[in-house]
């Protein structure tokens, strides 16, 4: 997606199911080996079963939970850089930094996508006879 994002064999792998696939039954798996008796009871301490953080952090001693909260972490970075790619490609913006800063901190690629499609949506708007990205790789 990210160095070669207008490649034939990008576009069959970003549409492919495998991948989330694969990582799913990997998550599921390490959830299943660091799940404990009292692990609902360490997310949801309080009398109002809301998630506390004292019980979470203690949770997250094993390494196995956070082993299983990392992958987590990479299928929800991967799937909303994939939502960030499939987009830039159909409004023919480009994505290369949205996608690095999302692989690094999600929340602020997702930004980053959207500032750069209005930046880019006023600046065609501006120059209309600019032709889109899109028009070139046909």
């Amino acid at each position: 997606m990210i160095l070669a994002p207008h490649a034939t064999w990008t576009k069959k792998f970003v549409e492919s199911s495998i991948p989330y696939v694969v990582l799913g039954v990997l998550y599921v798996y390490l959830l299943a080996l660091s799940w404990s008796p009292e692990t609902l009871h360490l997310m949801f301490a309080s009398k109002y079963w809301l998630p506390e953080l004292p019980g979470i952090t203690r949770m997250f001693s094993s390494t196995l939970t956070v082993a299983s909260a990392w992958l987590h972490l990479l299928v929800v970075d991967l799937f909303a850089g994939r939502q960030i790619y499939l987009d830039g490609l159909r409004c023919s913006t480009e994505t290369r930094h949205s996608l690095v800063l999302c692989l690094l901190f999600c929340p602020v690629g997702i930004l980053s996508h959207f500032f750069t499609k209005a930046v880019v949506h006023l600046w065609r708007k501006a120059n209309s006879d600019v032709p889109n990205v899109a028009e070139l790789y046909s």
